[in-house]
């Protein structure tokens, strides 16, 4: 399904936020023995906005180091493309940080084929609206669609040469043998003259990295019960959230920041549309995401299990983060 306009086309390969997957998931994972729910379920409309404040806090640095790199480095990017060609962004948001390399290749071109690809088709929609507002020389096919989907969309668009881009550092919420996978899954869809441009965040100091991933003001803990609240309104669910709490920690040797929902006593939970009742024992667990930090050799080394080559990285001021241009091996 799609909808166009003279300079927006919008496709639809899927029903958005498929109310059937999601409850088959929070079946799966609130019956396992250890309880999870995916972090891509974070993401509904309330999510996405938490997590647009989310990028605006102190603590939380990843947003200002990449668009620092990007603001110092934009044109140098843009330069290497000195041709025609097709910006894809996969979790595109609000594209706020791409504004940066979207008017470098304006400046360098005059006009730019701007593919953007997000779950959310509200946001996609309306942050695709307000870049053709602001820049002229746009032309946007955006695909509302999770990543899986979105990538076969990608393979059916008819796009000669393109820069796709992976920013923000979700990379991090794949586990490291997943992440080379996927990696691979977008290497599929690149020619020998694709280029891949993607933000990784860098393993980091303890206090630094819990700080960052929950906040003083408690905004990335209403961003993580948002998912009870999310089951509540579209399953049914009676989840009290003043019973649970938000909780990330660092586990240094793995590298991962994991991030988790606290039941605060024993309780159940009936989710009516799921003809289901949940028991939560004290500090009973739920694991809603993993954000894995790199050091360079890992960079490395995940290049050569994707089939990928890094060919030029660039970093902020303070080492914090990497953006790092791959290309196929």
């Amino acid at each position: 399904m799609q909808q166009s306009s003279r300079r927006l086309t919008v496709r639809t390969p899927q029903v958005e936020n498929d109310a059937d997957e999601f409850g088959a998931e929070v079946r799966a994972g609130l019956t396992g023995e250890h309880k999870t729910l995916p972090c891509r379920f974070l993401y509904d409309r309330r999510g996405s906005e938490l997590f647009e404040q989310i990028c605006e806090l102190p603590e939380y640095y990843v947003t200002r180091t990449e668009r620092e790199i990007l603001e110092n480095n934009a044109d140098a990017i843009a330069a290497l493309f000195p041709e025609d060609l097709a910006m894809v962004e996969l979790g595109s948001g609000s594209s706020s940080k791409t504004r940066v390399l979207i008017e470098a290749f304006l400046r360098s071109n005059g006009r730019l084929r701007y593919v953007p690809m997000d779950i959310s088709k509200k946001m996609l929609v309306e942050s695709s609206e307000a870049l053709l507002e602001d820049y002229d020389g746009l032309k946007i096919v955006a695909i509302a669609a999770e990543y899986s989907t979105g990538l076969r969309q990608l393979g059916r668009e008819a796009i000669e040469r393109k820069l796709i881009l992976w920013l923000g550092s979700t990379l991090g919420n794949f586990e490291r043998k997943d992440s080379a996978r996927f990696l691979a899954r977008i290497k599929a869809t690149m020619t020998g003259d694709d280029r891949l441009l993607v933000g990784i965040d860098l393993r980091k100091d303890k206090a630094v990295l819990e700080a960052a991933y929950d906040d003083a003001q408690g905004v990335t803990a209403k961003f993580n019960l948002n998912l009870l609240v999310r089951i509540n309104s579209e399953l049914g669910g009676n989840f009290d959230l003043r019973h649970f709490r938000h909780e990330a920690s660092y586990e240094e040797e793995s590298g991962r920041v994991r991030s988790n929902i606290v039941s605060l006593r024993e309780q159940t939970v009936h989710i009516r549309e799921l003809d289901m009742y949940v028991e939560f024992t004290a500090e009973e667990r739920i694991h809603t995401e993993n954000s894995h930090k790199y050091s360079l050799a890992e960079i490395d080394a995940l290049a050569q299990a994707s089939g990928l080559r890094v060919t030029q990285q660039w970093f902020d001021s303070d080492d914090r983060f990497a953006l790092n241009l791959f290309a196929p091996a």
